[in-house]
């Protein structure tokens, strides 16, 4: 650590990556943890996953939150806290702006963190680094060569391309915020991890923004208190001292954190006591067993989790889910193993358990043999998300879109009956499919609508036809057709909606 003036210190960056999850968020992540973290001989040790990284160039140190769009961040943008000082928002050159991307740009804006466009997959032929930088000015970010002050750089998570710029980037952006913290000042953090391990119960992953953290020390959060009997870093090491910016992994809590809340040392337990405020979980979803509005279709949830803050967290993203066509009813929520009452609640109501860190009881597991209930387990929060939108996604009524193919002005009219009618066109505009709706036009005005059973020319049958084209047709229609009527063809196509968060 670099001493500065007033008993502050230099502190490492911390950044999170963020942007659309199929742009190489985890990959770059990967490609830069393979070239400066991990060697072949510490490979095989590391097993655990923790949630940030540090990473050292040159003597200079970054900390990395892991999982992007890790729960700790969604929860710590919730409670109005701040631990990121850059965000890295990636984009696949191949492919451009998102939905995503473009969320991850306005949650880094409100969060005021300094940004990096890395554009990504660049090592790929079709790669458009140009356009996707003019999609980034319709939504209002400018990179520099665009007149902004955004830094952007071509990078590929595959071939290690622009990893080095990239990360030269960060260096400098800190060197201009100027990161110093204190550190003769009780230490004060977030917590960005937890799980409960069964063999050495409550463990956290802390991030450490002031003072130093040593074993013995006396921590506490809203939600619970411990005093730190064992520390380790980031590869699984043990240590005995954490500095600021660094992760560091903790046991002794007494219970499992809530991921996004705030650390703090204290003096002693009954101190720590006194700051604890239980969280009430029945006021986590505003949207819990809402009332069916009439036309609205229903997808009905039990969630459990491993812990209070995984709970919030997924409360925190699903508040943003949109609402026009479908209600979300979240039945019962828990912290722990799923169990045959949550199976049986969720077969009486044909509502989908989505299990997040827990297991399945013994007792759960054979009761489900005997339902259709599925259970589904998740480790990434993104997953959980996914797999809900997918969910929503198929009991959504498909859009109908009418695509426009040609039309047709009625030369000839050889039979008529009381539904069909065999007449003869010519194809004035576009082409002409068999199986194809028409809407039938008298003087501008539609009078009716049809459908072409059979498409023929010179008596032979055939698929379709282009402009210019003379044709015999069967129409299905309740409507008369007469000469010099004009047919608009169309055809409808249904389209899954897609359900954004």
């Amino acid at each position: 650590m670099e001493e500065i003036k007033e008993n502050k210190i230099k502190r490492a960056p911390i950044v999170v990556v963020m942007g659309h999850i199929d742009h190489g968020k985890s990959s770059l992540l990967e490609k830069i943890r393979e070239d400066l973290v991990i060697t072949k001989k510490e490979a095989g040790g590391i097993t655990q996953h923790i949630g940030a990284y540090e990473i050292e160039k040159d003597g200079k140190k970054i900390t990395f939150l892991d999982t992007p769009g890790h729960e700790a961040f969604f929860n710590i943008r919730k409670r109005g806290a701040k631990i990121a000082d850059i965000g890295i928002l990636v984009i696949d050159a191949t492919e451009g702006v998102k939905e995503q991307t473009k969320e991850a740009y306005f949650a880094a804006k409100e969060a005021n963190l300094l940004l990096i466009v890395a554009l990504n997959k660049i090592d790929k032929p079709e790669a458009q680094p140009e356009i996707v930088k003019n999609q980034l000015a319709e939504i209002g970010l400018l990179v520099e060569d665009r007149g902004g002050d955004v830094p952007c750089v071509n990078v590929s998570a595959k071939t290690g391309q622009g990893i080095d710029t990239l990360l030269d980037l960060i260096f400098l952006l800190s060197e201009i915020k100027n990161l110093t913290t204190e550190i003769d000042v009780p230490a004060e953090g977030v917590v960005i991890e937890t799980c409960l391990d069964a063999r050495r119960g409550p463990v956290a992953t802390l991030i450490l923004e002031k003072g130093i953290l040593r074993e013995n020390k006396i921590l506490g959060t809203s939600t619970t208190f411990g005093k730190i009997r064992s520390m380790e870093d980031f590869k699984g090491n043990k240590i005995s001292e954490a500095f600021p910016s660094q992760p560091v992994v903790v046991l002794g809590f007494e219970e499992c954190l809530a991921v996004g809340d705030r650390f703090k040392e204290y003096q002693t337990i009954e101190e720590a006591k006194e700051n604890i405020k239980p969280i009430n979980i029945n006021q986590l979803f505003t949207f819990k067993k809402n009332k069916t509005e009439e036309g609205k279709k229903v997808c009905n949830l039990i969630l459990k989790a491993d812990v209070i803050g995984s709970l919030e967290a997924i409360s925190f993203i699903l508040e943003k889910l949109p609402k026009e066509e479908v209600n979300l009813c979240v039945l019962k929520t828990g912290i722990g193993n799923v169990t045959i009452d949550d199976v049986k609640l969720a077969n009486e109501n044909k509502a989908k358990i989505f299990a997040f860190r827990v297991n399945i009881d013994s007792q759960a597991q054979q009761f489900l043999k005997m339902t259709k209930t599925q259970v589904k387990t998740f480790e990434v929060i993104y997953d959980l998300v996914e797999d809900l939108r997918r969910e929503i996604e198929k009991i959504l009524i498909p859009e109908v879109k009418k695509i426009e193919l040609g039309t047709i002005k009625i030369i000839a009219i050889f039979k008529q009956s009381k539904n069909r009618q065999i007449v003869g066109g010519k194809i004035i505009e576009g082409e002409v499919e068999r199986g194809c709706q028409v809407e039938i036009l008298r003087e501008n005005e539609k009078i009716g609508n049809g459908k072409i059973v059979s498409l023929q020319i010179e008596k032979k049958n055939i698929e379709k036809a282009q402009k210019g084209k003379e044709v015999g047709m069967l129409i299905e229609s309740q409507d008369k057709i007469n000469l010099d009527d004009i047919l608009k063809v169309f055809k409808e196509e249904k389209r899954k909606k897609e359900v954004i968060f």
